[in-house]
């Protein structure tokens, strides 16, 4: 999924340089919103993840706590394993998102300000 949104990412920031007409921002638009709602599905799926994965790393922490069964710490261990890369794998995904979330607000901008000239011409 990273190579997927950052090569995704690097193709947007070359067309985003290019002259393009209205009618391919409006496609580049349409695509980049439909690119979007799969990535927050991601997003969404890799949260509850991590959610559960530090749920049950703590459930095991108070496990060996309260049973100083020490196999329970090496779940644990584990679990944390697990978790913090995790954690940087979502912090990845949405900072990501949220450029996704820019570029779009740019092409949006661009349509309202192309939007708003035919008004005035009429």
């Amino acid at each position: 999924m990273k190579e997927y949104l950052c090569s995704y990412l690097e193709e947007l920031e070359k067309v985003k340089n290019k002259n393009l007409s209205p009618e391919e921002k409006e496609a580049l638009g349409k695509n980049l919103l439909t690119k979007i709602s799969f990535f927050q599905h991601e997003r969404l799926i890799h949260l509850l993840v991590t959610i559960f994965t530090g749920t049950v790393a703590c459930l095991f922490l108070l496990g060996f706590l309260a049973l100083e069964n020490f196999f329970l710490l090496l779940l644990f261990v584990l679990m944390m394993c697990l978790f913090i890369p995790y954690i940087f794998h979502y912090y990845f995904l949405e900072n990501n998102v949220q450029k996704l979330y820019k570029i779009y607000d740019k092409i949006k901008d661009f349509e309202v300000t192309k939007n708003s000239n035919k008004v005035q011409k009429l």
